[in-house]
């Protein structure tokens, strides 16, 4: 690479981070080293940059998915347990990439992907967005990590250690807190339990709770100890309050929250990441993909809520991240999120889920969904406003002539 392509000026962008309704015009920007150095309203003098006029086009951060699942390569996850971990690890990278094409430069991975996966992106031997992972999630034995199903008698522990298992089993305090350990000694960045039941796993209806208060408790004193946190799987208002109340840090799906679990969310100064498109898209597809009746069968009991999830979220004042947690082919739909909260939820307020919010859920505030000096140069050039039209972050980043990631262009049809 030669010295002009380590310094780069973007000259005359509109930039959008949603934290506003309109757009920033005519900003200048300079991305050195793979950090953003400057950012201007006045042009950017520089002897030996790559100078880039993006008149007429927005200057996003890299999108931010706060909840995915790169290894599910299958929607019935006991079946991709099963898989190979080769075939898994070659699967994972293609879901990757496509998510990178979308616009997503970081996503946070809430059971599943490993530490190898983790560094075969950093070292560049797969393209695909940062990851930020939690290694295996944690149920007890019938929890949403379990799923063998009610008449499978093998060993718990049977496929902890598989790629494509998303979660392991653990029952007890020192379970639970071996585990966790583990993880960490791993590489996990954060920790995720299941502290209700799920959709995709057989034998726990979404009203059972996951764990107990004193299994609960000590994963948060874990966690801490490591310096990081505790998100957990949770739908109900009963299981949000029970969790945040034993430390739980970040709260994902949430569709059937109340006004007192979000409030509550808010006074313990937590977040949430919702997740309505896996609902909506398990609902169209599921069944036909392979997804075993009794999870059929209780995708309503979620899928419904969802958009009014949103809306009493909104009003307690809960920061939300964008999030998806989709499975198999279904990981198309990963844009469609944005569309769904739009229908509820101000433009900017989605977009900012997936820019500055996201960041906030990740705890790299600054660092990525901005377009700040001192951040990562991770970003995305759109064709148009998507603060008017929202749809120009979908149809698979068709509308996205240039993605950046780190500095580099891993997507570039600017023709400059």
């Amino acid at each position: 690479m030669d010295e002009r392509e380590h310094i780069i000026v973007f000259q005359n962008a509109a930039i959008v981070d949603g934290a506003t309704d309109v757009r920033r015009e005519d900003t200048h920007v300079l991305v050195k080293d793979g950090t953003i150095e400057e950012v201007s309203d006045r042009p950017i003098q520089s002897q030996h940059g790559r100078m880039i006029d993006l008149a007429g086009k927005t200057l996003m951060p890299g999108l931010i998915d706060c909840h995915t699942h790169v290894v599910a390569t299958t929607v019935a996850l006991g079946e991709n347990a099963l898989l190979p971990d080769s075939l898994v690890a070659i699967r994972a990278t293609k879901i990757m990439h496509d998510m990178l094409m979308r616009g997503f430069t970081t996503v946070r991975d809430l059971g599943g992907a490993d530490f190898g996966l983790k560094k075969a992106v950093e070292e560049g031997a797969v393209l695909g967005p940062r990851l930020v992972i939690c290694g295996k999630g944690f149920s007890q034995t019938g929890g949403h990590s379990d799923f063998r199903g009610r008449y499978d008698t093998r060993p718990s522990d049977w496929l902890a250690h598989k790629l494509g298992a998303l979660g392991r089993v653990v029952d007890g305090v020192e379970s639970l807190r071996l585990g966790i350990r583990e993880e960490i000694k791993g590489g996990a960045q954060f920790i995720k339990i299941m502290a209700n039941g799920g959709v995709a796993s057989p034998t726990d209806p979404i009203h059972f709770f996951g764990f107990s208060r004193a299994e609960l408790t000590m994963a948060v004193e874990e966690a801490e100890m490591a310096g990081t946190y505790v998100a957990s799987h949770l739908y109900t208002a009963e299981s949000i309050v029970r969790a945040v109340e034993c430390g739980v840090a970040c709260v994902e799906h949430a569709n059937l929250v109340n006004r007192e679990a979000a409030e509550l969310i808010v006074e313990r100064n937590c977040v949430a990441v919702p997740t309505l498109i896996i609902f909506e898209s398990l609902k169209k597809e599921g069944a036909a993909l392979g997804l075993p009746a009794d999870s059929v069968a209780k995708i309503d009991d979620v899928r419904l809520n969802g958009p009014a999830s949103l809306e009493t979220l909104r009003n307690a004042g809960v920061t939300m991240g964008y999030g998806t947690d989709l499975l198999g082919s279904l990981h198309a739909y990963q844009s469609e999120e944005f569309l769904l909260r739009a229908d509820v939820l101000p433009t900017h307020e989605v977009i900012r889920s997936a820019t500055l919010d996201a960041a906030k859920v990740l705890r790299m505030e600054g660092e990525v969904g901005c377009v700040a000096p001192g951040a990562r140069a991770d970003m995305i050039i759109v064709d148009g406003d998507p603060l008017k039209n929202i749809k120009l972050l979908t149809e698979q980043g068709r509308h996205m002539p240039a993605i950046m990631k780190g500095g580099t262009f891993v997507k570039n049809q600017l023709n400059v």
